[in-house]
């Protein structure tokens, strides 16, 4: 079923009236878009709320428009006038850009040293010395990036330097801390081996005894 016929009168209910205002402003807005960018007009929509708030919309600037809404509504013939010439100012402007990149490409052309055919003796000289400007200023700038660069090596040579003394340092540190350990280590043993060959507890002496030729030699002595 199609939808029925919708009486065009104001809504009683607060609630519903604020509804309908918020999807037929979006409609609006959006149908008022798509005329500009469909028909490139210009468009400018206002609207104010029963509560007194601006809503507004414009292809453009507002204040653009509404000047010339203004002079339109003052003097008609005006108005066509100055859109006529709004209408050739982008042409004009256009070709005056499009004069201008013919004029650099060629200028670039005969700095690359083409078609230099119909330029005068003073014309060339002042290509020339725009030349060797030019070519002066490249080689001072090659220089000082060169010499940037070299600056740039030297101090990273020199950090490098720093980094290899300060790992060297921490190795003869090391060294040193393990020839002290290795000293202890030595000490202790040889405490511990000069300890073991100490005897605590000395064997007695056991006294010899005399062979029997010694017996009889002193027993002759007695008798």
């Amino acid at each position: 079923m199609g939808r029925g016929k919708i009486e065009i009168k104001k809504i009683e209910n607060v609630n519903s009236r604020q509804v309908t205002f918020s999807k037929r402003r979006g409609g609006l807005m959006k149908k008022a878009k798509e005329l500009a960018v469909l028909c490139d007009a210009q468009v400018a929509v206002i609207i104010f709320s029963g509560t007194g708030k601006l809503y507004e919309f414009a292809s453009s600037r507002m204040e653009q428009i509404l000047a010339r809404y203004n002079r339109n509504h003052e003097s008609p013939e005006l108005a066509t006038v100055e859109h006529a010439a709004d209408q050739h100012e982008p042409t004009t402007e256009v070709n005056a850009l499009k004069d201008e990149i013919e004029k650099l490409q060629l200028m670039h052309r005969r700095m690359m040293g083409k078609e230099l055919e119909g330029l005068t003796y003073n014309e060339l000289h002042n290509l020339e010395q725009q030349l060797t400007e030019g070519i002066l200023s490249v080689k001072d700038r090659k220089e000082k990036v060169l010499l940037e660069q070299l600056e740039k090596s030297k101090l990273q040579e020199k950090k490098v330097v720093q980094q290899n003394e300060a790992l060297l340092e921490k190795i003869e540190e090391l060294r040193r801390q393990q020839g002290r350990v290795s000293g202890n280590e030595n000490r202790v043993h040889m405490s511990k081996e000069s300890f073991s060959s100490v005897d605590i507890c000395p064997k007695p002496k056991i006294p010899k005894l005399e062979s029997s030729k010694d017996c009889k030699s002193s027993a002759m002595i007695v008798d």
